[in-house]
């Protein structure tokens, strides 16, 4: 549905929804869209409009809905018949400039801001300033592999097939041969150059150091930066050519949406000065028309081979489409996404693909070493939530009674043959008391949603979550999701197959005891309130 906003369309989709299974979550969000998008279609009535009695943000406000050029100069002319502020009519005018464009305007160059205003203090002139390139060239996409224990995390072969997807598709539309890199840093990664090969990788460029054995921020940075420098000029220094390519930086990068790869896709966009979009789950690459007066100076302007990087908003059912584009004067490349796992699938491996291997020399700086790590324990493995057949998690309706929650949500586990339990952020980040005999099942690393794992069981029950978009990208795709909560109004009631309006400890102990029954009935489960 999110890549649907034609309203004949979507109101055909709810006509066979009712016309078939007529299930009331999926009309919801049918309807939500349809009242979104033709709320969008409907031009204004600008006759009820009283300038004189509206401020000048209320003008502003109300003209953003307007996309008529004419009917825009006619808001001018009564301005000007009447209270003919100068506010009002520059934003008048400058949504007219926004929707039609206007003549192109002398650029200023991108100056350092105290060669920019010498008469003002400037207290971190003493930084270096960091600059785009100028005329600089950009080609492939470069995809950072994080490793663990000696392997490629899942998420990273996953931005390898999703990356190569993308590129194949890319110089078919334009007619081009990029390539898809991948990067490995770290102590003994060499090894694992095949294997990003066969999952999608034309090139592998790699740094070892027994140094990097475990991730450190500013030499992994310093080292992915230099690598992507290779070759080119920013103005700093001239580091040596790069044989293997014929471009000064990436056009695009990928890093995943791990805790290491957070921290390290936002040093290294910002020391290459370009941005970030973080948290993706949908990538895709195609043109773009912007007309915004900021991005092009002016007038309407194609931007070509624009990576468009959709993450969730806030809002539960849409996700904003993050574009990184050039401002006049400057340059915003790599454009850089980082991904959160689970997001693509994990592609069959090919191992007779053949793909070239770099080895990046880079010279680490003692003074990048500066903080050490002298202890640290090791997990025996963690937990993994992902491939089971059933997921039960826990929210923080279960505050009355913590540990009371999480003994129902284990002894639910245990009427299925593969099921475990899992938790919302709210339990990981919250204040609870647990006993020790489930304690353990409160830790981060069975956390579910955006910052957590993504999972795709046959069967989610949520007990006690309220559905925050959060935690709804890490289960959305779950084949079927039962939710109990005592609120008729959460979120998680407009994605779930069946919804409980109920207190999870009088519903779950009636749940447990019609599966070992081996019969359900989902009204009976309900305490007084309704189920969906």
């Amino acid at each position: 549905m999110n890549d649907v906003e034609d309203v004949d369309t979507l109101r055909a989709l709810l006509d066979a929804e009712e016309a078939g299974e007529n299930r009331t979550p999926v009309k919801t969000v049918i309807e939500s869209r349809i009242e979104k998008f033709a709320e969008e279609d409907e031009e204004p009535d600008t006759d009820e409009l009283d300038l004189a009695e509206m401020s000048a943000a209320d003008v502003g406000n109300a003209v953003q809905d307007i996309d008529d050029g004419d009917v825009l100069r006619e808001l001018i002319d009564r301005e000007e018949d009447g209270e003919n502020r100068d506010s009002v009519k520059s934003l008048i005018q400058g949504r007219i400039d926004s929707v039609e464009g206007e003549e192109e305007q002398d650029l200023e160059p991108d100056v350092p801001p105290e060669e920019k205003h010498p008469d003002l203090d400037h207290p971190t002139a003493d930084k270096r300033h960091v600059r785009a390139l100028e005329d600089g060239s950009f080609g492939d996409m470069w995809v950072y592999c994080e490793t663990q224990a000696g392997d490629l995390v899942d998420v990273s072969r996953e931005m390898l097939g999703k990356a190569r997807e993308m590129m194949d598709g890319y110089n078919e539309t334009y007619e081009d041969e990029e390539n898809v890199v991948a990067v490995l840093v770290g102590d003994d990664v060499a090894g694992l150059a095949e294997d990003c090969v066969a999952y999608g990788a034309d090139v592998v460029v790699y740094h070892e150091d027994d140094r990097l054995d475990r991730f450190k921020h500013k030499p992994y940075a310093e080292v992915v930066c230099d690598m992507a420098r290779w070759g080119a000029d920013p103005g700093e220094s001239n580091p040596e050519p790069a044989d293997w390519r014929d471009y000064d930086e990436p056009r695009y990068v990928l890093f995943p949406a791990t805790n290491n790869g957070r921290d390290l896709s936002a040093q290294v966009q910002a020391e290459l000065d370009s941005g970030l979009a973080s948290d993706c789950s949908g990538l895709y690459i195609e043109d773009a028309v912007i007309s915004n007066p900021v991005k092009t100076g002016g007038s309407n302007r194609t931007f070509e081979r624009v990576l468009h990087m959709k993450r969730p908003d806030f809002s539960g059912f849409e996700y904003s489409t993050i574009l990184c584009l050039d401002n006049p004067g400057r340059e915003f490349h790599p454009q850089g996404a980082s991904v959160i796992p689970g997001s693509f699938d994990v592609p069959d491996p090919d191992p007779e693909r053949e793909g070239e291997v770099v080895e990046r020399d880079v010279d680490l700086d003692d003074e990048w070493f500066r903080v050490e790590v002298t202890e640290y324990d090791q997990l025996e493995g963690g937990v993994d939530l992902t491939g089971h057949d059933v997921i039960v998690a826990m929210g923080r309706g279960i505050g009355d009674d913590p540990t009371r929650g999480m003994e129902l949500a284990l002894d639910l586990a245990n009427c299925f043959e593969d099921a475990d339990v899992g938790v919302s952020r709210g339990i990981v980040t919250g204040s609870y008391q647990f006993d020790g005999h489930v304690e353990q099942y409160t830790a981060e690393e069975r956390q579910i949603g955006e910052t957590g794992q993504v999972v795709e069981p046959d069967l989610y029950v949520a007990a006690g979550i309220s559905g925050a978009i959060q935690h709804k990208v890490g289960m959305d795709e779950s084949d079927t999701i039962v939710a109990v909560n005592t609120d008729p109004e959460a979120d998680i009631r407009e994605f779930s197959d069946y919804f409980v309006e109920g207190d999870l400890f009088e519903v779950l102990p009636r749940l447990i005891d019609a599966l070992e029954g081996g019969e359900i009935d989902m009204e009976a489960l309900a305490d007084g309130g309704d189920s969906r």
